[in-house]
């Protein structure tokens, strides 16, 4: 019972920061636009938190109202991914936390039907 509510409140925190991405105008480039480190460098930050980590997948959000370079970054000989999120607007790691392969399936499949929810929405 308890994975399962750790999933269903990582899957709606998901959902919630998707939503949050593509406010207002709806385009991720005005997103991108308010970032003041780039993807590059909010990287470099990010590795430094997982030593001989590779970053997986990055992707610039907003989370809890906050504008955020997000990373999944994996390291061999150890299971599922490390998150961790740098603000874009002062490079501060804001949170880092790891989670299990099954959390992280469970969060790519609630990105997909999230994309496509919002695929359908801009092309009825």
């Amino acid at each position: 019972m308890r994975k399962i509510l750790t999933v269903a409140a990582a899957v709606s925190s998901l959902l919630l920061s998707i939503a949050n991405a593509y406010a207002g105008d709806g385009t991720p480039a005005k997103v991108g636009a308010e970032a003041k480190i780039t993807e590059q460098q909010a990287k470099a930050i990010a590795l430094t938190r997982v030593p001989n980590g590779v970053v997986k997948s990055a992707e610039l959000e907003r989370e809890h109202g906050r504008l955020v370079w997000s990373f999944d970054v994996v390291r061999a000989g150890q299971g599922g991914v490390t998150e961790i999120q740098v603000d874009a607007l002062t490079s501060k790691v804001v949170s880092t936390k790891h989670e299990t392969a099954v959390a992280e399936a469970n969060e790519l499949k609630a990105e997909r039907l999230e994309a496509t929810a919002a695929k359908q929405r801009r092309h009825p």
